[in-house]
Parts: C-alpha cells; structure tokens; sequence
C-alpha cells in the first residue's frame, strides 16, 4: 500500500479525476459539467462551487472520500512564469488563479478545487511542473520582431513525465539526457529538453510550431496580415483560425485522425497530401531542435493520441528517422506525472518551490527600448 494521492485536470466543460494508490491507479472518470449550467458563469473562477460539487457527486457514487487521500495534486494554470518543479499550493497561488487577472480559462480552477478539498481535510495540495513553467535559454527567446519574444506554452507536464521515462528506457538519468519531445494531440508542442530543462519550444498558444490538428501552427506572416486587414474578418474569427478552426480541421474539415485515413483509404488524394505534410512539418521542427540540442540527441519522444497511429509515426521517421532512436509514449501521463510528483513531495524526494507570482522572466534589461 502507497499514499493515496487524488488528481485532477479541468476542462472547458469536463474534468479529468483520477485516484492512485502509490504509483497504481485506481479509479479515473472525466466528470462532464452542465453547459448551459457552466454558461450562467460570469466568470471561470465562479464555476468553482458547481464543479466541486459535481466532483463530489461523482466520488460518492463511486465509494470514493477525499478524508481518505494523502494528498491532492491538480494541473492548473493561470500563473505568473515559473521555474518547473512542485508547487504547494499557497494563498498566492490562488490569489492568482481565482482573479482570472492573467487567464480566463478553466485550468485556473486546477488549484482552487484541490486548495478546497485540502482546506477541508488537512491534507496537502500540489501543482507539479505547471503549464506556465518556463526553462528557455535567452538565445531561445528572440523573434525577428523587435518587441514580440518567443514564450514557452508547451505541454510541460506531459512531456516531462514521458521524457523521464524515456531516460528510464535508455538507462540514463534524465538531468543526463538530451531528448526531442513531440506531444500530438488536439494540441501540438515539441521541445528540445537539454539536461533536464526544456531549453526551447513552440509557442502552442500564439500560434509558433508544427501544423497540428486544430491550430495553424506557423504561417507566413504577411498573408495573415492581410486577412487582417481585409475586413472580412474580426479579432476573435482571426483568433479561432489560428488556435481552433486551423490545421488539419481547417485544411480537411477534421481534425479526428480515423476519419482522415478513412478517407485516404477512399481516395481522398486532398486528405492524403495533407496528411503527409501533417508528418513532414513535424520533421522538419524535429530538426531544428536537433540544432538546438548541437546534435546530440539520445532520442525523439513521441507521445499524445495521435501518436498511437503507426502510419503517422512510421512517416516521421521516414524524414527523422537518422536524428535519434524513436521512443514511442502514446497517450498522455498526466494523471501520473501529478500522482509521481505528490509522492516525491511526501516522500521528500524533491525539494519543494514556493510560488510568489514574480515571474521568471519577462524581458532582457539590456535590449534597447523602442524609439
């Protein structure tokens, strides 16, 4: 028997719940929430009460005691740049969070629920490695656009979990490796993890990266400044073709990845170049990360949904193929990564971070100011 640890992941209108007992799990649900319900909400922090008791619901009906967990671990956003690590969760953290002031988005609520089930029960709540985290090297961080810098928005707790246990697989520590991650899924993120830090990686919210499933991922820019411009389109319908209608569901009509080969099998020529390109963009930042990494990379992970597609990866490796061995983790670990990283913080087998909302970096003091 381990310490029961009880994590949870938000979603716009559900949330992912899983319960471990040591590193086995021992009940997942994804909780769906009332829509219309969720509409009545003037703001994300306000769905608060209604998930909890939804969640509740969902436990009791399954025999399951939030008096009975060790600790609580949540993915949630909403944070100020921090270092990558664990977090217990403190009266700035939900400071943060709760005020929407930097997100409205429901990953905000991450902390307000476990902060809420810890308060009743005693017990201690964790963040681990947030998705605000950020370990870029400066020379990572510059655009050819004086004023814009590259952020890091990737999916850090996925693929720090997979990346250590792709070390795992290779008989290294993973603070020794240098590892190319892809996670494909409804998002794409890809990044060059150098000795235990994310050095660099695409910006999946503003649009940097591969072509994913739903999101355009790089375009050249001035076509997209004239779609602008052209006023046949406003701020938020710009904003959807960029980070939902975009990639494959725009280029296709879906972005559900059966239905793609379904129609490839049909004679779909459309969708078959389409999806060959969906493979060659990755490649091709698969890469570019290896210059980042100098060439020393000890393998390429893949992980996320779409990396269950063996076509998909079979063609990746056609163009990557002589980087590095491919290590493939299909699916995602988020649930794990959360349960690992309560265990460690019980076990005090990783030394604790303090979130103080000072963000790790937002600019460099040297660059010149603009004119």
């Amino acid at each position: 028997m381990g310490y029961k640890i009880f994590t949870l992941s938000p979603g716009s209108t559900s949330t992912k719940l899983a319960v471990f007992d040591g590193e086995e799990r021992l009940f997942k649900a994804n909780v769906q929430h009332d829509v219309a319900k969720l509409k009545t909400f003037a703001r994300v922090s306000d769905q608060l009460p209604y998930r909890v008791e939804t969640i509740l619901e969902e436990l009791k009906k399954n025999n399951i005691k939030i008096e009975d967990m060790d600790a609580f671990a949540a993915y949630s956003g909403g944070l100020e740049s921090t270092t990558t690590g664990i977090f217990p969760v403190n009266a700035k953290i939900l400071e943060d969070c709760s005020s929407g002031r930097l997100m409205e988005h429901p990953a905000i609520l991450g902390a307000q629920i476990i902060g809420r089930f810890a308060a009743d029960t005693d017990k201690p709540a964790y963040l681990v490695n947030p998705p605000d985290a950020d370990e870029f090297d400066d020379v990572s961080r510059i655009s050819g656009m004086k004023g814009i810098h590259r952020e890091s928005h990737i999916h850090v707790l996925n693929q720090k979990e997979v990346a250590i246990r792709a070390a795992k697989q290779l008989g290294k520590n993973y603070n020794d490796c240098n590892l190319i991650v892809c996670h494909v899924g409804g998002g794409l993120s890809i990044a060059a993890h150098k000795h235990g830090k994310i050095v660099d990686g695409n910006d999946v919210l503003n649009g940097d990266g591969p072509i994913s499933p739903n999101r355009t991922g790089y375009v050249p820019v001035l076509p997209i400044v004239k779609m602008c411009y052209s006023g046949k389109y406003t701020l938020d319908e710009m904003k959807a073709k960029v980070s939902k209608t975009g990639g494959l569901l725009g280029l296709v009509g879906t972005d559900n990845m059966l239905e793609i080969k379904d129609r490839i099998k049909n004679g779909d020529q459309w969708a078959e170049l389409v999806y060959r390109a969906f493979a060659y963009n990755l490649a091709k930042y698969i890469g570019s990360y290896a210059c980042v990494l100098e060439g020393k990379v000890d393998a390429i992970v893949m992980t996320g949904g779409v990396s269950n597609d063996v076509d998909f990866i079979a063609n990746v490796k056609k163009y990557a193929g002589w980087i590095g061995e491919f290590i493939v983790l299909a699916g995602d670990f988020e649930m794990e990564a959360l349960a690992s990283g309560a265990i460690r913080a019980l076990n005090g087998e990783e030394e604790l971070l303090e979130y103080t909302g000072v963000p790790v970096w937002t600019h460099f003091d040297f660059e010149p100011a603009d004119e």
